[in-house]
Parts: C-alpha cells; sequence; structure tokens
C-alpha cells in the first residue's frame, strides 16, 4: 500500500500526469489506504475507485467510511463483480448502495450467451459493464471473438465501458508464461472501428504496432471524442509500462 500510494501521487504530478485516472482500491484493504494517506497527507484528496470485494452487503459500509474521510479521499467510482444471474433485484440494490453521482462498474460473469444478456442489463440499468482483459489462468482470457462481441453490444448500448487486468502492454503480445495478451491500443482501435462498422476482429488480433499506431493517430477528433466516451477507462497495475509504450509508439 505504500509503494502504490506514492506512485500514484507522483504520478500525479509528473510529466504525464494527464493520462492517471483513478487509484483503485478493495473495500478490503480501505483501512489501510486511509491510514497511509494519513501519514503522507496528500495536498488535494485522492480520486477513488472502490472496488468491493465485500459482497455487495458490504457496499454502504465501506462507502460511508470514504465519505467520512472527504478530506482524504473522493468516491468517484464503485466497481463490483455481479452474480451469474444478472436480475433486476441485484442490481436495483446496487443503485441504492450507491451514490448518484458515482460511477457504477458492474462485471458480469463472462461465458455463454448469457454472458452477454447480463451485459445489456447492465447497459439498461445505467451501470458501466467491465471487461477483464486477463489473469493468472488461461481461462481469464477472453477471446478475440467473445471481445468483439462485447464491443458489439457496448457500442449499441450508448454506453462506457471499463476493462481490467492483462492490459499492461499497448500493442497485443503473448508473454513469457505464453498467455496472450489483449493490448489496450488495439482495443481502443477496436471501439473505434465498432462505432463505424469496420472489421473489429482484425483490430484486436492485430501485432503490427506501426498499423495500429497510425490508425489511431489517423482518428478525427470527433471519432476520438467518441471513442473515449464508449472505452472510458482501464485498471493498469502500473504507470510506467503503458507510458513507456505509448511514448515508444509517438502517441504522447
Amino acid at each position: 500500500m505504500p509503494d502504490a500510494v506514492r506512485g500514484h501521487l507522483d504520478g500525479r504530478v509528473g510529466e504525464w500526469s494527464g493520462v492517471m485516472g483513478l487509484f483503485l482500491c478493495p473495500a478490503s484493504r480501505l483501512a489501510e489506504l486511509i491510514t497511509e494517506l494519513i501519514k503522507v497527507k496528500p495536498p488535494k484528496p485522492i480520486a477513488l475507485s472502490l472496488v468491493i470485494d465485500t459482497g455487495l452487503g458490504g457496499v454502504p459500509k465501506a462507502v460511508s467510511i470514504v465519505e467520512s474521510r472527504s478530506e482524504l479521499l473522493a468516491l468517484r467510482m464503485v466497481e463490483m463483480p455481479a452474480p451469474s444471474d444478472v436480475d433486476e433485484v441485484w442490481l436495483e440494490r446496487v443503485s441504492e448502495f450507491v451514490p448518484e453521482d458515482v460511477i457504477r462498474v458492474v462485471e458480469p460473469r463472462r461465458g455463454g450467451a448469457e454472458w452477454l444478456d447480463g451485459v445489456r442489463r447492465v447497459i439498461e440499468h445505467g451501470s458501466w459493464p467491465k471487461l477483464r482483459c486477463g489473469g493468472l489462468s488461461q481461462e481469464n482470457f477472453p477471446s478475440v471473438e467473445e471481445v468483439a462481441d462485447f464491443l458489439s453490444v457496448v457500442s449499441g448500448g450508448g454506453v462506457a465501458f471499463k476493462a481490467t487486468a492483462g492490459l499492461h502492454r499497448a500493442v497485443r503480445h503473448t508473454d513469457e508464461q505464453g498467455f496472450t495478451h489483449h493490448g489496450f491500443l488495439n482495443l481502443l482501435v477496436a471501439t473505434a472501428r465498432s462505432l463505424s462498422g469496420r472489421d473489429v476482429r482484425e483490430a484486436l488480433a492485430n501485432t503490427d504496432a506501426e498499423a495500429l499506431t497510425a490508425e489511431a493517430k489517423a482518428l478525427s477528433d470527433q471519432a476520438a471524442h467518441a471513442v473515449r466516451g464508449v472505452f472510458a477507462s482501464y485498471g493498469s497495475c502500473s504507470l510506467a509500462e503503458p507510458v513507456a509504450d505509448l511514448e515508444g509508439l509517438g502517441l504522447l
């Protein structure tokens, strides 16, 4: 936690502070975060995404703790996994527990047609769906087809989404463990193509960094704004790796 807080605060005042988003913290580690912030005394509250790992019933207490520490934390987003059946009753409870001015992000469990139905229900309910792009096992990495199907639903639903896990690098690649990671630049270009009715799968599968960079640079201001309105956020374990990739590609 001390390293995470220090890295975030350094990133907020560094050369590329514009790419810094929210600080992600599991609800189960909220006390650790607050203890650390009391020590470092940030000049302004940390913009927080609260990741609920304590069950839906733990949301009110966690939100209350954050709001009681407004000099240290500003709650901007609440993220949580959905049950296997993303029903209306559960989604209504999410709305009740999360303040209206806070973004709700819900991650339906991936797999089969039911997953996309869950994504649609999340969208209809006014929450952002979350796409998990990796993890500690092969099953955590969605296929190109699954990501393309997700983008098709989201781009047609008029809502933003958040991506998480596995997106450490800009361009699709295979790591030393043999896991093939989606690239956040691939996802950005694929979102642009999804919005304009072009080949999404090719963009997701592409490993040609120069071609992806050229396509991203060629986006008009209007198209770029539209992409940001859909692919609105993604979580990374590192600020340095994404920035280094974008610098190397000439995109910053």
